[in-house]
């Protein structure tokens, strides 16, 4: 069951691509790609894992999904599409860009939807995360994400949106969603929001690929070399992020486990962002992490450089997690007092992270009872098992 359940997550995203592309409806492929999980569910245990699931999925979720249109009695033109894989017609052009899930990326981000809407849906139907993980992400109710998934799918239908494979002229204003959404997948696998793994390998694998990918297609964007940068930096750290079973933080991390080839990468592309002049959201964040694994101890890192770095992201991103990563360094720099003053200003009631700064922040300061109550916060805020045990570790160490 848990093979089935991981191979499905991992290759969830490429088999609704296919389908989109095949069939351009996204409501068939998701629906498609569910019966496909349904017939591994019931195959898989008796058979064994296939040599390509993959494959097996989507050609499942492919035979499928015309046995539905033709239950459904549409010989339109989604039937007719369905038909032509059996055909030697060509498919349709894939435009300038060749990738399906990075094309079905700069569809989902088609202005016509909102922003917030963009995201949301390209990380349901690329990342496979599912709709209390990116509630949790956006910190917003579980009912609100799925109610502006629905609308969003609905408003691409009415527009006819997925039919239209994006041209060369539509990628630099959908360029910025895209980058949002491979972030925000990237962040899932960096720190997974729901139960089972705590880090997401294959997510940060894809947005890694998916970030290579961009930077091929459009290789001049600063900004996307400034994503791809921020992604192999985090991804340079991962083996040394849970240890036993918990997180360990990067003050913690035995720095002898990082990957010095991803890093000398990530460290190389922020050079040459800064050689362009044209600052980021993203290229900003990279140069946070470049300071962070440049430095040979966490006693050694540049602490008024990664507040400066903050400064500057916030003129970018102003929002209350920005300020609170910034007050987290502004602690190592001033003091935890000062830090504690500009956490507890910021609405961020319900947010994980924002609990386990006050934790730490309250730990350190010795007010051990208010300490206990915000690790519990914490603990009732987070369904990461590593981060779980770390902070239960934590509070069990409290006096």
């Amino acid at each position: 069951m848990r093979a089935v359940e991981r191979v499905f997550r991992e290759e969830y995203g490429r088999v609704v691509a296919s389908l989109v592309r095949r069939f351009g409806d996204i409501d068939v492929a998701e629906e498609a790609a569910g019966e496909a999980l349904v017939a591994a569910l019931e195959k898989w245990p008796d058979t064994g894992v296939p040599p390509n699931p993959g494959g097996w999925l989507t050609t499942t979720a492919g035979n499928r999904a015309i046995d539905r249109l033709r239950r459904e009695g549409q010989r339109d033109a989604k039937h007719q599409a369905a038909v032509m894989v059996y055909d030697d017609t060509p498919h349709e052009p894939t435009g300038p860009v060749e990738d399906d899930r990075l094309r079905l990326l700069f569809t989902c981000c088609h202005p016509a939807l909102a922003p917030e809407a963009r995201v949301a849906l390209t990380l349901r139907l690329l990342g496979g995360l599912s709709v209390a993980e990116i509630a949790q992400a956006f910190l917003v109710p579980e009912t609100t994400m799925g109610q502006r998934i629905t609308r969003a799918k609905k408003k691409i239908a009415a527009a006819h949106v997925p039919y239209r494979v994006p041209a060369a002229a539509d990628l630099p204003e959908r360029l910025g969603g895209v980058l949002t959404v491979l972030f925000l997948i990237g962040n899932e696998g960096y720190l997974a929001s729901g139960e089972g793994a705590p880090l997401r390998t294959d997510l940060m694998d894809e947005a890694v690929r998916l970030a290579r990918q961009l930077r091929r297609l459009l290789p001049d964007e600063p900004e996307v070399a400034g994503l791809l940068a921020l992604l192999l930096l985090l991804e340079a750290r991962r083996d040394a992020r849970v240890r036993d079973g918990q997180l360990v933080t990067l003050a913690d991390q035995d720095r002898a486990g990082w990957d010095r080839a991803l890093i000398a990468e990530g460290h190389g592309l922020v050079r040459e962002c800064l050689a362009t002049g044209r600052p980021g959201r993203f290229q900003v964040l990279a140069a946070i992490n470049a300071v962070h694994t440049d430095a040979p101890s966490a006693q050694d890192t540049d602490w008024s450089q990664v507040v400066a770095l903050y400064d500057q992201l916030l003129r970018f991103d102003p929002s209350p997690v920005v300020a609170l990563n910034r007050a987290v360094a502004v602690a190592e720099l001033d003091g935890p007092e000062v830090a504690l003053a500009l956490v507890d200003r910021l609405p961020l009631e319900g947010y994980h992270a924002w609990y386990a700064a006050r934790a730490d922040l309250l730990r350190r300061l010795g007010r051990s009872g208010e300490a206990r109550d915000a690790y519990d916060a914490a603990l009732a805020a987070t369904r990461n098992s590593a981060e779980r045990a770390y902070l239960q570790r934590r509070r069990g160490e409290l006096v």
